[in-house]
């Protein structure tokens, strides 16, 4: 009896385990753009009591609103300045938690369900949504417990409440709450009113918010995006697109080129695992088709959008690659023989990958683009000034200035310029606006209108990758060379 409760604890000692050895990455301070965003929103609403980027005009600039709350409670009980690991650890713990749900709705064998979170824990994309800074730590752990509490365990409260938490954290998770629905109709041959309930009440709510609040139904980066990158292309430059596309976000692993062979393995092997486990007529093939489907039509709806950000794969990459794990633990005959193969030449490879990947994006990240913000909040003390940039996190975060990025996620102005003339809606926004700092990708005296920035603008430092890869460990420097991070600026002051 007492073997059994401890091997029952099993999985609990894997989260924990598995969490702590994650801490390690939060030594490469690899911590995503966009997770800046929401917290300056978040701490936007500490300071002006308005959900905003630039004081108190109100704008949906993160796109998610459950972990702006999440992320203001968290400044308000840290503070601004120690806020952020706390956070990050808080995101990793709950990524693990639904890792557990998930193995006690796919697994029955303890030992199996603890090596199949810690495994599942250390590959690429769940490292990411641990450690990144974004909203896919709770969002896993809320659709996971939806999963369990709701459709394993048939608790109303989950089908009532998670549903509507979900929508908050994304609206773009109505695709995972429809897909859920359809096969719990298919399967139960019934329709389940509360989760019905819960779903309306999930769209009902963050619609209304929205519009209440903001003034917009959906969510002003979505709009803003769609704006700014929607192109007219013929049905063979969609097809190319999303072939190419296919290769760098369906797996885990991005390859220069336009073909990848490793995903194209690795989708192939998922799919025959996922056809051998649910020919056995298991109870848990209900779930298997759920998180399966899931992450097949989320990919290819993201995809064929030519959303190209990596966080949207992220939740369905871990998901298809769960048949594998399945597979490979229930083996009866040389199971420590595939594992072993799985370790050795999937999980390790990837894991180190991961780990140079973060090393290195962290220091573009951290240590550059962070460079550039904390040099402007030095340079600037007047936080009321303005720059135009692109993309919107780091730099306006670390430097205080109010903002304008080039998409318009931060700042509804720009997207009536691109209305307007899109071709031109950078220099009109200039010419418009007036920004006291523009930082640039490129050399803007050599620019079209380079007349303009030469009259109105001077060149007040360069910023460049190279002189960023130095440092006084020799494997540090080699991993930043290796794969250097971040894109050079000019930065640009405004002189008349």
């Amino acid at each position: 009896m007492m073997i059994e409760t401890k091997n029952n604890r099993l999985p609990i000692y894997a989260v924990i385990c598995t969490v702590v050895f994650k801490l390690l990455f939060l030594l490469t301070h690899y911590i995503q753009e966009d997770a800046f965003i929401t917290w300056r929103v978040a701490q936007n609403l500490l300071d002006y009591g308005v959900i905003g980027f630039n004081g108190e005009t109100k704008i949906s600039a993160s796109t998610t609103h459950l972990y702006v709350f999440v992320s203001y409670f968290f400044n308000l009980i840290f503070g601004k300045e120690y806020f952020i690991e706390p956070l990050l650890i808080f995101n990793s713990v709950l990524f693990t938690i639904g890792t557990l749900f998930l193995s006690h709705l796919i697994l029955k064998n303890p030992w199996h369900k603890a090596i199949f979170i810690f495994l599942i824990g250390i590959l690429p994309p769940a490292v990411k949504i641990s450690i990144l800074g974004m909203e896919y730590g709770i969002l896993f752990f809320l659709e996971m417990a939806l999963l369990y509490y709701g459709f394993s365990k048939n608790k109303k409260w989950a089908l009532i409440l998670l549903p509507v938490l979900i929508m908050f954290t994304r609206i773009d998770t109505i695709i995972f709450l429809g897909i859920v629905f359809l096969v719990d109709i298919f399967w139960n041959r019934k329709i389940r009113w509360n989760y019905i309930f819960g779903g309306m009440l999930g769209i009902i709510s963050v619609l209304s918010f929205n519009w209440l609040y903001f003034g917009e139904l959906v969510n002003n980066t979505i709009v803003a995006k769609k704006l700014l990158y929607e192109h007219d292309f013929t049905f063979a430059q969609n097809l190319n697109y999303f072939l190419v596309s296919l290769g760098n976000f369906w797996g885990m692993l991005k390859l220069p080129g336009n073909f990848n062979p490793v995903t194209i393995i690795v989708l192939i092997f998922e799919l025959l695992c996922f056809i051998y486990l649910v020919r056995q007529r298991e109870k848990r093939n209900y779930f298997l088709w759920m998180i399966f489907l899931f992450g097949w039509i989320k990919q290819i709806i993201f995809l064929s959008q030519k959303s190209l950000f990596d966080w949207y794969y992220w939740v369905p990459q871990i998901l298809l690659f769960v048949p594998v794990l399945i597979f490979i633990l229930e083996q009866k005959e040389r199971r420590n023989l595939w594992l072993s193969l799985l370790v050795v030449f999937y999980i390790v490879p990837m894991l180190a990958f991961q780990t140079i990947h973060a090393i290195a994006t962290g220091n573009g990240e951290w240590n550059y683009r962070r460079g550039i913000g904390l040099f402007l909040d030095t340079f600037e003390k007047d936080k009321s000034q303005w720059i135009l940039l692109e993309p919107a996190g780091y730099i306006p975060y670390f430097s205080g200035l109010k903002t304008i990025d080039e998409v318009g996620l931060v700042d509804k102005q720009i997207q009536t310029e691109v209305k307007k003339d899109k071709a031109h809606y950078w220099i009109n926004t200039v010419k418009n606006r007036k920004p006291k700092y523009l930082l640039s990708y490129k050399n803007l005296f050599e620019d079209s209108d380079a007349a303009y920035y030469q009259a109105h603008y001077k060149l007040m430092k360069e910023f460049r990758i190279k002189d960023n890869l130095k440092s006084d460990n020799r494997i540090l420097e080699k991993i930043y060379h290796l794969k250097p991070s971040g894109t050079d600026y000019n930065l640009y002051i405004r002189v008349n």
